[in-house]
């Protein structure tokens, strides 16, 4: 654990996550603060606040302090700031983003480093995000498991979720995902990142497959792959490795894309949930080599 000076920081859970108070946002931060801020992230995969009057300029600001901003090519984009997207949900509408567990931008060749999340607007009740750690779910798996992994690399792929075949698809299933998530044109993309990856701050080995975005396993067949990684989904989103956070407006949460996956329940329906979400650029995934136990 790291000591701290200009912040303090109070985990989540044992294994995942903690809230950051100690620090206003919108007045900037001093190095020491963002150097203490970024070793929490590198610690915890996911970092929260609370209580931050942002604008959009000063949330992209905080962003830029990380990297460089990736421009969402699926998301409604927040008017006026092209680089901030919407994560809505309307009162009349009954399907959510992010239902299921997942990491963003598995399918870019260079993943995103993480996402900066801010809540505009929050349901009375509900909708809370729960966060998976990757790193832990690796470290619980047996030995002869992790064996097998080694060296494994997986197929991720955006067409089957933002593509035209998604889109007719959800259109007959009757998901109201218009005026959210568009140009089904752009779903082009198609990566493969080792299944075990080193994470690029800590040194870490974590899992890197997720539910949204994986296919198969790079060399075996989607028959063959579902078994092993319908196994590894279940295994990563056990409560032990999980923390659960819950939203006011104000809130803001920066995760890591490379370490945790998440999940946005949806259990407020009726209700209007807004959130402004800004992703940033990451470094190319390199495999983590297996340890002797």
């Amino acid at each position: 654990m790291g000591l701290y000076q200009s912040i303090e920081v109070t985990k989540l859970s044992p294994t995942v996550g903690a809230i950051i108070t100690g620090v206003d946002l919108a007045a900037g931060l001093t190095d020491q603060q963002f150097a203490e801020i970024k070793q929490a992230f590198t610690e915890h995969s996911v970092i929260f606040f609370r209580d931050q009057d942002l604008t959009p300029e000063q949330h992209i600001d905080f962003a830029e302090r990380w990297g460089q901003i990736n421009v969402n090519r699926f998301f409604t984009p927040v008017d006026g700031h092209p680089r901030i997207a919407e994560v809505r949900k309307e009162p009349d509408q009954t399907k959510n983003i992010g239902v299921n567990w997942h990491t963003d931008h598995s399918y870019d060749q260079i993943p995103a480093l993480g996402s900066v999340l801010y809540a505009r607007e929050v349901p009375s009740i509900g909708g809370d995000t729960l966060f998976a750690s990757m790193a832990a779910a690796y470290e619980a798996l047996s030995p002869g498991l992790k064996k097998t992994l080694s060296g494994l690399r997986a197929e991720h792929s955006s067409r089957h979720a933002f593509g035209a075949a998604a889109r007719a698809k959800a259109a007959e299933s009757g998901a109201d995902i218009n005026g959210r998530i568009g140009n089904a044109e752009l779903a082009t993309q198609d990566a493969v990142h080792p299944v075990v990856i080193k994470h690029p701050l800590s040194g870490r080995p974590s899992l890197y497959v997720n539910t949204d975005f994986t296919l198969r396993f790079e060399g075996w067949t989607d028959e063959e792959s579902k078994p092993l990684l319908d196994f590894l989904y279940a295994h990563a989103s056990r409560p032990e490795f999980t923390c659960r956070f819950s939203w006011e407006q104000g809130s803001m949460a920066l995760w890591d894309n490379r370490a945790c996956h998440h999940q946005a329940l949806n259990d407020y329906h009726g209700e209007r949930r807004l959130m402004h979400r800004i992703t940033i650029e990451g470094v190319a995934l390199e495999e983590a080599e297996l340890v002797a136990a």
